[in-house]
């Protein structure tokens, strides 16, 4: 089958005909439909991370946003038949551990970043195979399109879990999301349907502009203000600041404005992880945390039983992900586009349909 392959940090990817999946006796083969370009591919490439034990390696085929039809079924699997179009969690959960009993799958105790890791190579490929099915597999709607199921991949699941679990966020509350990216936009359009108030924060006129058309109330252009912070704190109720303040881009400035952003006893939202220049150290305004009793939380993807919350909300016109789909690519693009997000120039969320 064909498959984008990576070679080396940096270095040009190309499709090569590579062996399909074996299907393993608790998992299932699947057909690839539609697969999101996430910049964490772009980090995968780029050879970070290594910090928290991920290591890039040669042959190993990236794609952690995947739709598709189940083409193979392990003899133990019991959740899923041939013929169905599914989707999964990019960190793959084995079902068994005490945090996956609890429903926190997302956070097993021996998750698998699915497109990250040779023994469980992603969905940049005609075919990709997905482990501990029963837990791991989503069965979507009749009417699913995958272009727009692609975008809710590790970004938009990501941005939903921790905006709807993670974070005690209400109607009228006041949000910050820095960083409008496709993880960004997500927090953006979740917090707006949840009934937030929502200022988006980012250096690019048009990543703040969808922003607004997604349901941000106010947006904060980096490079036209002296302080962020203050910016931000400026269009809530008397100057105190975000109730609920998230980064979703990940570097060390984004991480100390969302902070400061804060109201007294606000809750900071970590989404986006770090690059090489952090590699996942970032000095905190520590005694700011400590006098206003401040919160800093971390949300990592979303366990596959909170999807059924997503399509709910679809079903009834509260969210829409597809609004957040910038545009569709091929197979042959994917190396491409991964590359072009070190110049953070990518609006919303593309997507890989034609394999």
């Amino acid at each position: 089958m064909r498959a984008v392959v990576f070679d080396a940090p940096g270095e040009p990817m190309e499709v090569r005909e590579v062996d399909r999946p074996d299907c393993d006796p608790d998992g299932v083969v699947v057909e690839t439909e539609a697969c999101g370009v996430c910049r964490s591919d772009w980090h995968a490439w780029q050879g970070d991370w290594s910090w928290v034990g991920v290591e890039s390696k040669p042959g190993l085929v990236f794609g952690h946003e995947p739709v598709g039809i189940v083409r193979e079924v392990g003899e133990n699997v019991t959740s899923v038949e041939e013929g169905d179009r599914v989707t999964n969690p990019f960190n793959l959960a084995d079902g068994s551990c005490p945090l996956c009993q609890q429903g926190k799958q997302n956070v097993c105790e021996r998750s698998v970043p699915m497109g990250f890791v040779d023994f469980a190579k992603g969905a940049f490929a005609e075919e990709y195979a997905v482990s501990a099915a029963d837990t791991n597999v989503v069965t979507l709607p009749d009417d699913a399109d995958p272009v727009e199921v692609a975008g809710l991949g590790c970004r938009f699941a990501t941005a939903f879990h921790g905006i709807t679990h993670r974070v005690d966020l209400g109607p009228g509350d006041w949000v910050a999301v820095h960083g409008c990216g496709g993880v960004g936009l997500s927090a953006v359009h979740v917090a707006d349907a949840l009934g937030a108030n929502v200022v988006a924060v980012d250096l690019k006129r048009e990543a703040l502009a969808k922003a607004t058309e997604l349901g941000a109330a106010h947006t904060v252009k980096v490079d036209e203000v002296d302080d962020v912070p203050r910016a931000v704190k400026g269009y809530t109720p008397r100057n105190r600041g975000a109730d609920v303040s998230v980064d979703a881009l990940g570097i060390a400035q984004t991480c100390r404005n969302s902070v400061r952003s804060l109201a007294t006893q606000g809750q900071h939202l970590q989404i986006g992880l770090t690059t090489s220049e952090e590699e996942g150290e970032v000095s905190l305004p520590v005694d700011e945390i400590v006098f206003d009793e401040r919160e800093f939380l971390g949300s990592y993807g979303m366990p596959a039983h909170e999807y059924d919350e997503i399509f709910r909300m679809m079903d009834a016109g509260t969210i829409d992900p597809g609004a957040i789909v910038s545009d569709t690519v091929s197979l042959e693009e994917v190396p491409d586009t991964i590359a072009s997000m070190g110049e953070y120039d990518t609006v919303g969320i593309p997507v890989c349909n034609s394999f």
